[in-house]
């Protein structure tokens, strides 16, 4: 590796396909010799661990120069370079970059689109620059006129190098990615580079016989690949070992065992959520849930015996079974499909999602909605503009407050102990991230469902339509938000169904990770 280049690499937070041996080994390297040094990192989704793996291995003063990448909450030491201005911090919609990577690959002019107008990424409105030093650079999309109608062109990306990972390869350095719990995009990290011209390093745990690697399980051609890294001992995920349940094998047990424990359903805030979210759901839709507080409405509707009754998806390629939630959000025990995240953003922006429920950090009067850039860091908007631009209809989830909030739920009531010291129902959002007044143009349906509150996107504005049994309209609701809703002449309480004295007493439903939280 040269200093300067620029490095795609592939992964999911909880470490779903890191290669972090052969980051590790880059680190190493750079504190020992300086280099390699002024890299250029893309990476889609969010890598790390939150600590030391991943992203975090490329977070030296020097290292980088420049970071584009599509969630960056699992990496607060590059969080803080950005913060500094010690680099520049692109932030671009996950699908954005994965989706690029494959059409740069493919020698097309970058990736033409409607996923970002409108929003923190339109050119017009930053493209993505996080901060000052981003904003002194080259920009990284224009906006185009096609048939009359305008679009974001992200412009191509050559990487000199893709670091990807698989299960195991076979001599010819075919890769398979059979035992993961995903497929990503690997394989648009490695066409972007190899079709640039450059090098695709493979970490996998073990190389193969031929005849053991079956030519329907191999992710990635050895024509791309031009060094293998064995490293024996890679987890499948954070959780450490491989779980094959979260790879689909059906000769996997009935239930993950050692390393898994039983998910709880939500309770308190998120579980009120979580309830009043499900009631939304119709049988036969396609669902789509995001990271947060929407992971756990999968355990409501098991609770209420209605998953089977839905599609669900979520962005990292995974179709039905036994969502994870907390840090390994993103893998499923038992999925029904594992397809690439690449062809899973493709089906969203089609609008292949019936309803999609998402997190906010911030709403403001449009209807806007913030959740990449939140205090003094950037976070990345990850699969979300992609998912509620494409979505038919969409729910954002989350608390009414932030920091510090403490409720109760008591026989069918809501009682607010103490408020949250950061407001969520702001003036006007830090960062669109979701443009309200784009989906009411398109007659999209938009619900805002906190724990004592229920908004939609109106003609005039956010509109409160329901409000919590025991909740205070005007010292709780209204005298908390920046700017004054409109109400519902048919303002309804909230189903006194979604206040359960103690969720967590129907016992444990689908998988959690010893050890992780929920988020």
């Amino acid at each position: 590796m040269r200093d300067g280049d620029m490095i795609a690499i592939t992964g999911n937070g909880g470490g779903m396909l890191e290669a972090d041996a052969v980051f590790a080994a880059l680190e190493a390297r750079f504190l020992k010799t300086g280099h390699p040094r002024d890299l250029v990192l893309v990476h889609a989704l969010g890598v790390g661990d939150g600590s030391v793996r991943g992203v975090n291995r490329f977070a030296h003063e020097g290292m980088v120069r420049r970071v584009i990448g599509g969630h960056w909450s699992w990496s607060p030491r590059m969080q803080a370079l950005a913060r500094n201005n010690l680099i520049e911090a692109f932030t671009l919609p996950a699908g954005v970059i994965s989706t690029l990577l494959r059409e740069s690959g493919a020698k097309r002019p970058g990736l033409v689109t409607r996923t970002g107008l409108n929003t923190a990424y339109d050119p017009r409105n930053g493209g993505g620059a996080a901060n000052s030093a981003a904003r002194a650079a080259d920009p990284l999309s224009e906006i185009v006129i096609l048939g009359g109608e305008e679009y974001v062109r992200y412009l191509p990306l050559h990487p000199d190098l893709a670091i990807v990972r698989g299960t195991y390869c076979d001599a010819q350095g075919n890769l398979s990615c059979a035992e993961e719990a995903g497929d990503l995009d690997a394989y648009a990290v490695a066409l972007s580079a190899k079709n640039a011209g450059g090098r695709v390093v493979a970490q996998v745990r073990e190389i193969r016989a031929d005849s053991a690697c079956p030519a329907r399980l191999v992710q990635i051609p050895g024509i791309f690949v031009d060094q293998v890294v064995v490293d024996a001992e890679q987890p499948q995920t954070h959780a450490g070992g491989y779980e094959l349940s979260l790879a689909g094998f059906p000769g996997a047990a009935e239930a993950p065992k050692g390393k898994f424990a039983g998910l709880s359903l939500p309770t308190g805030a998120r579980a009120v959520i979580a309830r009043r979210a499900a009631a939304e759901i119709r049988a036969g839709q396609s669902v789509n849930f995001g990271f947060g507080i929407p992971g756990g409405i999968a355990a409501i509707l098991s609770e209420q015996d209605r998953l089977q009754g839905i599609w669900l998806t979520v962005e990292q390629g995974i179709h039905n079974g036994q969502l994870i939630d907390g840090a390994l959000f993103g893998a499923a025990a038992f999925p029904s499909a594992i397809m690439r995240s690449t062809d899973q953003f493709d089906f969203y922006s089609g609008g292949g999602v019936d309803i999609a429920f998402l997190g906010a950090g911030e709403i403001d009067a449009s209807g806007n909605v913030n959740v990449s850039r939140l205090g003094q860091d950037v976070v990345g908007p990850g699969g979300f503009v992609d998912i509620s631009q494409g979505a038919k209809a969409v729910v954002f989830c989350g608390t009414f407050a932030a920091s510090g909030l403490a409720v109760q739920v008591d026989a069918g009531r809501l009682n607010v102990n103490r408020e949250g010291s950061i407001p969520k129902f702001v003036k006007q959002v830090r960062e669109v991230t979701f443009c309200g007044h784009c989906a009411l143009k398109q007659g999209k349906p938009i619900m805002y469902i906190t724990e004592r509150a229920v908004f939609r996107l109106t003609e005039q504005g956010v509109t409160l339509v329901e409000i919590a049994p025991g909740v205070d309209l005007q010292s709780q609701i209204l005298d908390q938000m920046a700017f004054v809703p409109a109400i519902s002449p048919d303002l309804a309480q909230m189903d006194a169904s979604c206040f359960v004295t103690d969720p967590s007493s129907a016992g444990p439903v689908g998988l959690l990770p010893e050890g992780a939280a929920h988020a």
